[in-house]
């Protein structure tokens, strides 16, 4: 249980949302050093501790008369939590299929606890503004919080690990939409950004690490935490892509491929997002 260090400085870090630097303090460095600074000072009260202590529940909660905790293997053995995220996409051989984070816990609440998976869609999973996060979206943020500071370590020593590498990479540059647009067109090359907001070369390994490890994250600017699977929703989204089915082959690979480029970094998730 760590209740006390995920609900310590909470109500600091809500206060610090609203911290305005001054003028002369804001020419004194650049507006990405800036960004950094604002959230390593909320990152030891990250709203997403509240998340996490209500994932906790959840899990060991029983549903259809089992908790998660008492069935749901997620890759260590049942029950399992320190170090399960870090090691995944990864193929499980009950379902002889790739699986991430969030497709193993739908399938573990549909296998013992009599969920039905036409009820996860986008709608249902992600929450909305000003709305009480989903139950997988505090399920996400504890079960990455127990793995903070594990080494990230995707494997691909299954065929199947293998081919969803190489599909995530092949939808990673596939190009598509009305624009012509692909995920490399924002991620493939060094010092892109939109806005104020840098784009990560998830090509290299320290951009990729940095980037795969710090998600999910509490989103500052939607008051919610928000998955891995949210965010290649959303940049299908953006794209003007088709929408992004959750959980379909599509996004387990896309996470696959940059889970792998990621390898050897630290988790750092839940983390706070602008």
């Amino acid at each position: 249980m760590k209740k006390k260090t995920r609900f310590a400085g909470v109500s600091i870090a809500l206060a610090a949302i609203f911290f305005v630097a001054s003028p002369a303090q804001a020419q004194q460095k650049s507006a990405q050093d800036a960004i950094n600074e604002y959230r390593q000072s909320l990152q030891d009260g990250n709203p997403a501790d509240l998340n996490a202590a209500r994932g906790e529940g959840i899990w060991n909660a029983k549903r259809g008369g089992k908790s998660l905790a008492e069935s749901c293997d997620l890759g260590l053995g049942i029950g399992k939590v320190k170090g399960a995220v870090a090691q995944l996409p990864k193929y499980f051989g009950d379902v002889k299929k790739v699986m991430d984070i969030e497709s193993r816990l739908v399938h573990c609440m549909v296998t013992f606890q009599g969920a039905k998976r036409e009820d996860f869609t986008p709608r249902t999973v992600f929450s909305g503004e000003g709305q009480r996060a989903t139950m997988i979206e505090d399920l996400v943020a504890f079960v990455y919080d127990e793995s903070r500071g594990e080494t990230i370590k995707v494997p691909q020593g299954h065929a199947l690990e293998k081919a969803s590498f190489e599909r995530g990479k092949q939808a990673f540059y596939f190009k598509g939409g009305p624009y012509d647009f692909s995920c490399a067109a924002c991620h493939s090359e060094d010092g892109k950004r939109i806005r104020l907001q840098d784009l990560p070369n998830l090509t290299k390994t320290a951009p990729a690490q940095a980037a795969f490890s710090q998600w999910p994250a509490y989103r500052v600017s939607q008051g919610a935490v928000r998955t891995m699977q949210w965010r290649l929703y959303d940049c299908f989204r953006q794209q003007r892509f088709p929408e992004l089915q959750y959980l379909s082959q599509t996004s387990v690979d896309l996470i696959t491929f940059m889970g792998v480029n990621a390898n050897g970094g630290k988790m750092a998730a839940p983390a706070i997002k602008r």
